[in-house]
């Protein structure tokens, strides 16, 4: 953890149930809202003012889930209600879709975003995925082949260094990229990434990625930590994982807090994505307890396999010829 701690752009903070949010830190637990399928709702405003008053300082959300209008409404009212004094106590991460993946289209996508949050600035902007699609008038997470395109790397990257330089977000970063494709990134960027989100948990613990970024300074913020049961992307296998099960019981820990946990002593960030209050409570009880290295053990020793496959974007006439080339060997 010492290394990611030293990091001056982005350091991780704890966040267990009261929070002195610093301007230059991620807190390490966070509330995803990709809840699918992809609908503003009323349910998902009520679930993130109820993380709030649990404690939950990081909201996570992007252009395609649908949820930045009623985060940002859920925000206002915090606010308004007094359950955060200021804006600056909360970390709010958001994402540019791949069809406004082009250089004259990130700004005015954040743009976007900004408006629909009603904030000033992120705290995190990230490209979704190493890929663009054809410009489109609205958000949609069902891929079309037709429409991929390869991702320009350095002009896109540019983009995104101008909206930090412009102060519309305080840190830029990816998601779902691999080794390979940060260091094309790295290799013309003047501004480093501060955070790759990922798919991570212990059934795909992505250690090569993770020794990778700490070499780079860049910060793991992983997504489906449970394994995200029931969503298109996700595996039941977490959660139906023997070896989890025997933990968690021998603890007297739930099956998720064990995983979460794991995640916060590998040294990394989290998004969990849960609307009910019980769970959300549970999920934020890791931080006073430890797992011993027998458990730690056990748990590197689970079969490795990738939940989110991303076959959809394998396409004959598109940058990914293979799930090979989408995830350069990683899967």
């Amino acid at each position: 953890m010492e290394n990611i701690s030293n990091i001056p752009e982005l350091a991780l903070t704890v966040v267990p149930n009261s929070i002195a949010s610093d301007k230059s830190s991620i807190p390490v637990l966070g509330l995803g809202t990709a809840a699918y399928p992809f609908v503003a709702s009323e349910v998902a405003k009520e679930a993130i003012l109820t993380a709030i008053k649990v404690g939950y300082r990081h909201f996570d959300t992007a252009a395609v889930y649908q949820t930045e209008p009623v985060l940002g409404e859920a925000i206002a009212e915090a606010l308004s209600l007094g359950l955060v004094k200021s804006r600056d106590e909360l970390f709010v991460t958001s994402k540019l879709w791949c069809t406004d993946a082009h250089h004259h289209l990130v700004l005015p996508a954040i743009h976007k975003t900004l408006e629909n949050l009603g904030l000033e600035y992120l705290d995190l902007y990230l490209i979704h995925w190493p890929m663009s699609m054809e410009p489109a008038e609205s958000y949609d997470i069902l891929f079309k082949k037709e429409h991929f395109l390869p991702m320009d790397f350095k002009s896109v990257w540019e983009a995104m260094e101008e909206c930090q330089k412009l102060g519309l977000t305080k840190a830029i970063g990816v998601s779902n990229f691999s080794c390979k494709k940060i260091e094309i990134l790295l290799s013309t960027a003047k501004i480093p990434p501060a955070v790759n989100q990922v798919e991570m948990n212990p059934l795909w613990q992505q250690k090569k990625l993770r020794e990778f970024c700490e070499r780079k300074g860049i910060i793991i913020t992983a997504y489906s930590p449970l394994g995200a049961k029931g969503a298109p992307w996700g595996t039941n296998g977490v959660m139906e994982c023997e070896t989890l099960k025997q933990i968690a019981e021998a603890k007297r820990k739930t099956l998720a807090q064990v995983c979460l946990r794991w995640a916060y002593e590998q040294g990394v960030s989290v998004v969990v994505k849960s609307f009910n209050k019980e769970r959300m409570k549970e999920n934020m009880d890791i931080f006073e307890w430890e797992l011993l290295p027998e458990e730690v053990d056990k748990i590197n020793q689970i079969p490795q396999k990738r939940g989110c496959q991303a076959s959809e974007l394998v396409s004959d006439n598109g940058p990914f010829k293979s799930l090979e080339e989408v995830w350069d060997g990683d899967i």
